[in-house]
């Protein structure tokens, strides 16, 4: 600490160094544990992630190389178990975890990837039984995917030569653990794919920890079984081993003995089934001709005398040829009864019937039409009878012809209907019912007044 007590004027960058320099030296490696939140991976195959709990929160980043080593894929809010150094990241100034290695929290990581692997490919239907196909019952050629030192391939070998020694075994050997040992087993596969003549395949290897069982949990091993023409048996570890393979192949096997039994039926069990359908065969063919024995018997019996049998017959043609004479006749009386209606029905409906049918009707029709016309207008000349009475009741030039006249003011117009509305020396216009004439008005009255002296000419 002597360095910050002397006055010593430090660049931005110079301080960043030496923190980080601090930083590095005391936290070489760190376990921390938090959760997950802002998972980046871009395509640089780096991961960039915040390990974060309730107080706190640190940026972590996971190069390639170490992300490449993980076996199960970390997502937001996983739990998490990280080992690491602090460093600092100088263009941001923050310090940061460089993780190298990660571990879920409460499974361990294997067990991570194993169920999300098994998840991935249920989704897409390879565990689908759908998929599954049937095992060859006598199988000719069979294809076993093993290690050829293990365990496993003994115990194979032992119980075909005790069960069918008949049977042609073809071994691809793969190693079956450790680094690369999955494409191994997948190129295996396909390999006797290519080769042909192979009826079943067996995929396996003897027990052990679920490290030792990795390679038959890696996704390339569970595909190659998928695209597998020929049927696929897994015989992975124990009865108590699961694997991904287990559940993408045709037909698990507890063990590779168990699928050495599943695949070949025992030579003594086939013996004895062919036995016991050669004798259910012998008792088939025997009852068979006992019942053809006593057929030809009752046969013989009944052929004794061959004019009987031969009246018998001719009587029963003499009767099928009368039911066939009566038979016959009804049917030709139902063919005449129907072609007589038919032609009724045809005369009724003739052109020429029709036609006059039409013009009767056409005739009617014209008539009708006739009668409605007029009717229709002596109601229209009435309607317009009483419309002229009316509306010469009303008429102004009605009123016009008993005397009477309209007088309007000049030069308006308007009509005059008090004397208040004239006044000495104003122009009056008086219509009558035959022409018109102007005035001049020499004196107005109210209602009450007479006029004293008569009206003179104008």
């Amino acid at each position: 600490m002597q360095l910050f007590k002397e006055r010593r004027v430090l660049t931005v960058s110079a301080l960043t160094a030496l923190v980080r320099g601090l930083l590095e030296e005391n936290f070489e490696q760190v376990w921390v544990e938090g959760e997950i939140s802002n998972l980046a991976c871009p395509q640089s195959g780096h991961c960039y992630f915040t390990l974060k709990d309730a107080g706190a929160q640190i940026r972590c980043v996971m190069f390639r190389g170490a992300f490449r080593s993980l076996k199960f894929t970390p997502r937001d809010g996983m739990r998490i178990l990280t080992r690491g150094r602090i460093t600092l990241f100088e263009p941001r100034g923050e310090y940061q975890l460089v993780a190298d290695y990660l571990e879920p929290q409460g499974i361990g990581g294997l067990q991570m990837a194993f169920i999300q692997l098994k998840e991935k490919l249920a989704k897409e239907g390879l565990f689908s039984e759908l998929h599954k196909r049937e095992i060859p019952k006598l199988p000719r050629r069979i294809g076993v995917v093993t290690s050829p030192t293990g365990a496993a391939i003994r115990d194979i070998l032992t119980v075909l030569n005790r069960r069918f020694t008949n049977v042609e075994l073809l071994i691809s050997p793969v190693r079956v653990q450790g680094e690369g040992a999955a494409r191994e087993i997948a190129g295996a596969i396909d390999d006797l794919n290519r080769v042909g003549n192979i009826d079943v395949m067996i995929v396996g290897r003897g027990g052990g920890s679920l490290e030792d069982l990795w390679a038959f949990n890696e996704e390339v091993v569970a595909r190659a079984i998928h695209r597998s023409k020929i049927p696929v048996i897994s015989a992975v570890g124990h009865e108590t081993d699961f694997t991904i393979a287990d559940f993408v192949a045709d037909l698990r096997a507890a063990t590779p003995s168990a699928a050495a039994e599943l695949v070949v039926a025992s030579k003594k069990e086939l013996t004895a089934e062919v036995e016991a359908l050669t004798h259910r065969l012998h008792v088939s063919q025997q009852r068979r001709l006992e019942r053809s024995r006593a057929l030809v018997t009752a046969l013989s019996r009944a052929v004794t005398d061959p004019s009987r049998v031969l009246g018998h017959l001719a009587q029963r043609v003499d009767s099928l040829d009368a039911r066939l004479v009566r038979e016959a006749g009804l049917i030709l009386d139902d063919a005449s009864e129907r072609i007589v209606t038919l032609t009724a029905r045809l005369s009724r409906q003739t052109p020429a019937l029709t036609l006059q049918r039409s013009s009767e009707r056409l005739s009617n029709l014209s008539l009708r039409l006739d009668h409605a016309i007029a009717r229709r207008l002596a109601c229209a000349a009435e309607s317009v009878g009483l419309a002229t009475g009316t509306l010469n009741a009303v008429s102004p030039l009605a009123t016009l012809s008993r005397g009477y006249s309209i007088t309007r003011k000049l030069p308006a117009r308007s009509v005059v209907t008090s004397s208040r509305q004239l006044a000495p020396g104003d122009r009056v216009e008086l219509s009558f019912a035959a022409g018109s004439a102007l005035c001049t008005v020499e004196q107005s009255h109210g209602e009450s007044e007479s006029l004293t002296a008569p009206p003179r000419s104008v």
